[in-house]
């Protein structure tokens, strides 16, 4: 069909010939993208659908326009590779070039700014499947019509490959681009939903801390309805979506947050959550939530049914669900949420040396929200034989356009203005590391949790871990005696100890990156290794 909507989207170079599906709601969509062969109905209600040949972000691939507005604050790197704004102008118009004259969807939605403000978007696809996800992730389009330009506009050309990446200063065919002067981002080459949400996240890591001294964060938040806010930062596989879906609290939202001076507020109007062993009774809220409007990516389904394996990850380990959040039962709808009171930093720590819980300092947490540390276990990459430890700044570098340091001193600032606790959560490895060890129990975090949120957990006698200079309790309700110190864990005091060094080796050798500019009661924080039982200063 035509532009019925009058859309002008000649702000952006596409003439009146580009067929236009304007604001189609998700049931006009789901129906769309079954008669294009691009999804089907599983059991429950949701959309499957494939993403093609990425089934996950490439990093690599991503290029932030070195303009006026960027070039003095963004941290330039391998994180955030520079591109020409020359370069940047063969790009778009070979994004303009391919999808003039095309069917396109284009949705008009809005990411949350402030607990009181929002930023339009709008996002142009070629497939209707990535427009449910947009539905899904984003917000609505509050006063935004048709007759307005949005402030941010997101081209997405999923069929497109660059002709000539060298003479255009990318490395592949495909790319992700963000211009921050020209307020809009380019994806092409990759149909994988996951890099529309995270693009907008880049974009408000870098407009929030800089216009407005607002902390943009990778983290999900939940409450208790009185005021009781908790945040959990951590990387995949951590455990941030599963924690904070707990049906005694109400989830604000489960990965993208600000905060500012009235308290949190959740970026997105969804969830997006991996799907890789998923089961009702392990993640009842999550499993639940899958059913008509969701969108399902890259699963299998058990051969002759309509019903998802999510066992099985032939296609890829990082099979993912986006579903409005009113999905969860009990969610916060307004998304917003009072100034945390706990938050919680998740590391799956494949060495099996950190303790299942500590409480950190002020200086403590901004190393550690620096450092932002977990680790990769054996067999999930092709020459991994043992725990790699990974160290991801803010937990969430790929997304970060500014200095680590910027967004830890937005936080210190923030810690240091009222009665916060953060607390540091081993949910991977005790009793030794991956391959001797294992992972502690869902059940004994989640006690642990709810007893930091609840104060129960203070009562507890405390002590000092002599490599990490971590404080955490020795006992807590619902866990067994012992699990919470792991020097008693191991079998081998000696191995334990070696390991530990080992670990605290790979933190000093990572904090490094960061250079001089850190301030001395920060670095101080860092885990002082051990030698014939007596620190190492």
């Amino acid at each position: 069909m035509r532009n019925m909507a009058n859309l002008d989207l000649s702000y952006l170079g596409l003439g009146p010939a580009t067929q236009v599906h304007y604001q189609r709601g998700v049931a006009e969509l789901v129906e769309a993208a079954v008669r294009r062969g691009e999804g089907t109905l599983t059991a429950s209600g949701a959309l499957a659908a494939d993403t093609g040949r990425f089934t996950g972000r490439s990093p690599r691939d991503r290029f932030i326009v070195k303009d006026r507005v960027a070039s003095g604050r963004v941290d330039w790197g391998d994180t955030n590779q520079p591109i020409g704004e020359e370069d940047f102008q063969r790009l778009y118009g070979q994004v303009i070039d391919y999808l003039d004259g095309r069917e396109l969807y284009a949705t008009d939605v809005s990411a949350r700014t402030g607990t009181d403000r929002t930023l339009s978007l709008r996002v142009l696809t070629e497939s209707p499947y990535q427009s449910v996800f947009c539905h899904n992730m984003f917000l609505p389009n509050g006063q935004h019509s048709a007759s307005q330009a949005p402030e941010w506009s997101v081209l997405v050309a999923s069929g497109l490959q660059c002709n000539d990446p060298q003479a255009c200063g990318i490395h592949s065919p495909n790319f992700v681009v963000i211009s921050f002067e020209q307020q809009v981002v380019l994806i092409a080459g990759t149909g994988y939903t996951g890099e529309i949400k995270k693009s907008i996240f880049s974009v408000l890591n870098f407009i929030l801390p800089v216009e407005q001294s607002i902390l943009p964060m990778h983290c999900a938040a939940n409450t208790d309805g009185e005021g009781n806010t908790a945040l959990f930062f951590g990387l995949s596989g951590t455990g941030k979506t599963t924690l904070s879906a707990d049906i005694g609290r109400q989830l604000i939202g489960d990965d993208e947050h600000g905060w500012d001076d009235n308290g949190i507020f959740n970026f997105e109007g969804g969830c997006y959550a991996k799907c890789a062993g998923l089961s009702e009774q392990g993640e009842p809220q999550i499993f639940q939530a899958i059913r008509f409007g969701a969108l399902l990516e890259n699963t299998n389904y058990f051969p002759g049914t309509r019903v998802p394996d999510y066992d099985d990850v032939s296609k890829t380990e990082n099979t993912r669900v986006a579903y409005p959040i009113h999905h969860i039962q009990g969610a916060v709808a307004s998304g917003t949420g009072g100034p945390p009171r706990n938050i919680f930093f998740l590391t799956a720590d494949a060495f099996g040396v950190l303790p299942p819980i500590s409480l950190l300092n002020r200086a403590q947490a901004m190393y550690h929200f620096m450092s932002g540390y977990t680790a990769k276990v054996a067999g999930t990459e092709v020459g991994v034989t043992e725990p790699q430890a990974i160290f991801s700044a803010c937990f969430g570098q790929a997304f970060l356009p500014l200095h680590p340091f910027e967004y830890a001193t937005l936080l210190g600032r923030k810690i240091g203005q009222g009665n916060i606790r953060v607390w540091l959560v081993n949910t991977g490895w005790i009793a030794g590391p991956y391959g001797i060890g294992r992972r502690i129990k869902l059940d004994y975090t989640r006690a642990m949790v709810r007893a930091a949120m609840d104060g129960s957990l203070l009562e507890s006698a405390m002590a000092v871990h002599p490599v990490f200079g971590l404080e955490y309790p020795t006992a807590c309700p619902g866990v067994p005696d012992g699990i919470l110190d792991p020097t008693r864990t191991w079998h081998d005091r000696d191995a334990y100890y070696a390991k530990a060094n080992q670990l605290a080796g790979l933190f000093a050798d990572n904090f490094k990156k960061f250079g001089d500019g850190v301030p001395r009661a920060v670095t101080a924080a860092a885990p002082q290794p051990m030698t014939d039982g007596a620190l190492v200063r």
